[in-house]
């Protein structure tokens, strides 16, 4: 992974927020869903920063994830808001890729969550 992340770091641009993508992955493997969103949410509030780079959309996606992490480890009402955010924030990045290629595989993925 580290071999992967050094040859595409190189290549992107510092505004893609790169570093806090990569960071969120980490979480989300890790099963740590509340710092993930925290990741994910930084670049959401940084669009400026990545208005066309791939890791905006991603984050996107990213952050309904973290958010179904969150939503199995909590209890109660808080659970519940973890649900509507998950089911909010999934749909976020779908209605952004409403048009493409139905064919990607991270497009089918999504759908399938």
């Amino acid at each position: 992974m580290e071999f992967a992340a050094s040859i595409l770091v190189g290549s992107i641009p510092p505004s893609c927020l790169h570093p806090t993508y990569i960071r969120g992955r980490a979480y989300l493997a890790s099963g740590d869903g509340a710092s993930a969103a925290n990741e994910f949410r930084k670049i959401q509030d940084n669009g400026g920063l990545v208005w066309n780079c791939w890791t905006g959309a991603l984050a996107r996606l990213g952050l309904a994830r973290a958010n179904v992490l969150e939503m199995k480890s909590l209890t109660g009402a808080d659970a519940d808001a973890a649900r509507v955010r998950a089911i909010t924030a999934h749909k976020d990045p779908l209605n952004i890729w409403k048009n493409a290629d139905p064919d990607l595989a991270i497009y089918k993925q999504a759908k399938a969550e």
